[in-house]
């Protein structure tokens, strides 16, 4: 066993991560029950991205029913995603103290309780109170699934769990509008909540039964390095809150967004100096960013960013363009939802052939493509109009999430797994915060953009826009009391015409700069190497 220059143990110097199993330490307890574990940390998964989805489409009806304005309503869904960035460096560490069956107990009984009181409270104080509690609970789920995954599952299914992991995290981010709709045109407001929380006990089940009970190694609670795992949490979650909030608060002319910044930004210098000075650091950043590592990490920030992107652009398209209503906007959300039951046992067959470098290029050039093809849109689009596309995107999502984190797994031994649960939870929170406020701002300076160009035409006096104007009064003369009233509503009717295809020349650009992403993300796949043998 390697040593550092004070003759200590390299394993010892770094708990979380060991680099090889000490000789008095138990052999690695499995389950006998690994499918039915498997059944619960994926409803863990699902739960833990379903429920920010819903309450993102559900905002305005909670907002509504709780009497909460637009702006201090806004952090209803920061404050659930920020306790999951919070926690998230935490959970591998807690995964390897307690044992993972513990702490997804706990957080599955945790966060079934909140979600089923946060209806009941009526107040904005109270649904951002039980938010928190949920999220510091939800946020452990995914982190711990990857370890169970690759731990307890025989080698020969290993990429068919993780194709279904895969899986689950694209059904819950593309069918939560359908559930909002549905949800509302049915029932109440309560249940966006109350859905996932029936979840919550079956999930509990699973963790019980298919899960093995680990030793705590209370030893590590003693020499954790508390502070390392304490800056992390922190400045991330001030990045997250900052990004969330970034957009509405326009940016950098907000005092409270360079404040959030900044202290992230010190935050986490602080974590990568505590980390490099600490006799036990949490993380010995040479031992898990090396080789492949930093690099798989990029891709996955950027294919979140991707995913949270075009996840964005399609409904924005149909509810402002279209004034489609969330249930029908989760009908071609579905389009990419419905076909991952045939692509992960599909592209979890293809991974045991061939080099998951392929297999996730050729998921970034499937994505591209769609997005080329949804970059010729025009106001008369429909949601089966992106059938095409979104089939497309559907494929290649399925295929470059899958081998990418199939790739991550082969350049990592079982032992550093659990950390890797927490760094992929991380990137994965940041890329899809980075890709949702990148494309919120992008969206309105663009509209802005455009809609001045359009009216400029207007203003300077366009043959084709005085015959338009001239025929819209003809029409509308006879419902008018006199010229003057039809002069206005002919032009009230440009008006709205220009910022509708405003809006189609923005949703345009949104799509061709994605593509432009898809091209960074292949330079990327490029410069990967082989994954080590084992």
């Amino acid at each position: 066993m390697s040593a550092d220059a004070a003759g200590e143990p390299a394993a010892r110097r770094f708990p979380l991560l060991p680099l090889r199993r000490p000789a008095q330490a138990a052999p690695p307890v499995l389950t006998h029950h690994p499918l039915i574990g498997l059944l619960g940390v994926l409803l863990g998964a699902l739960v833990s991205t379903l429920t920010s989805r819903i309450t993102t489409f559900g905002l305005a009806d909670i907002r509504g029913a709780i009497g909460a304005g637009f702006d201090e309503g806004a952090w209803i869904t920061t404050a659930y995603t920020v306790a999951q960035m919070l926690v998230a460096p935490a959970a591998a560490f807690l995964g390897v103290v307690f044992g993972p069956r513990r702490v997804l107990l706990v957080s599955s009984v945790t966060y079934g309780l909140a979600t089923l009181a946060l209806p009941l409270t009526g107040t904005l104080t109270g649904v951002l109170t039980f938010q928190v509690l949920a999220g510091l609970s939800s946020g452990t789920f995914i982190p711990l699934t990857i370890g169970f995954i690759v731990r307890n599952l025989p080698p020969r299914y290993l990429v068919y769990g993780i194709a279904i992991y895969a899986m689950n995290v694209e059904l819950s981010l593309n069918f939560s509008a359908s559930i909002e709709g549905w949800v509302i045109e049915n029932l109440d407001w309560r249940w966006l909540f109350w859905d996932t929380a029936m979840l919550a006990p079956l999930m509990a089940l699973c963790v019980h039964f298919g899960m093995p009970a680990e030793p705590v190694r209370r030893d590590l609670l003693k020499d954790g390095d508390w502070w390392g795992i304490g800056y992390a949490s922190l400045g991330f979650a001030l990045l997250y809150a900052a990004l969330d909030q970034g957009n509405r608060l326009d940016w950098f002319n907000s005092g409270l967004i360079i404040g959030l910044f900044l202290g992230g930004a010190l935050l986490i210098a602080a974590f990568i100096v505590q980390e490099l000075t600490c006799p036990k650091p949490w993380i010995t950043f040479s031992v898990l960013f090396r080789g492949n590592i930093p690099l798989l990490c990029l891709l996955l920030v950027l294919l979140r960013l991707i995913m949270l992107s075009t996840a964005y652009l399609v409904p924005q398209f149909l509810i402002t363009v279209n004034n489609y209503r969330a249930l029908e906007v989760g009908d071609t959300l579905l389009l990419i939802a419905l076909p991952q039951f045939l692509l992960a046992p599909l592209v979890g067959t293809l991974l045991r052939h061939a080099d998951p470098r392929v297999v996730m290029a050729a998921g970034f050039v499937a994505v591209g493509l769609a997005c080329w093809l949804a970059s010729h849109l025009t106001a008369d689009w429909i949601g089966a109009d992106f059938l095409p596309s979104q089939m497309l995107q559907a494929f290649g999502q399925s295929f470059a999430m899958t081998s990418l984190i199939f790739f991550n797994v082969k350049n990592l031994s079982p032992a550093h797994i659990l950390a890797l649960g927490a760094l992929m939870q991380t990137a994965r929170l940041l890329g899809g915060e980075l890709g949702a406020a990148f494309m919120q701002t992008f969206v309105r300076m663009r509209e802005q953009f455009h809609s001045f160009r359009l009216v400029s035409d207007v203003v300077v006096g366009d043959v084709d826009t005085v015959q338009r104007v001239a025929g819209t009064v003809a029409r509308v003369a006879a419902r008018s009391t006199g010229n003057e009233e039809a002069t206005q509503r002919a032009l009230s009717l440009l008006s709205a015409t220009v910022r509708k295809q405003a809006y189609v020349l923005t949703y345009i650009d949104g799509f061709l700069v994605i593509a432009w992403f898809i091209v960074g993300g292949l330079l990327l796949i490029a410069l990967l190497r082989p994954a080590p043998k084992p």
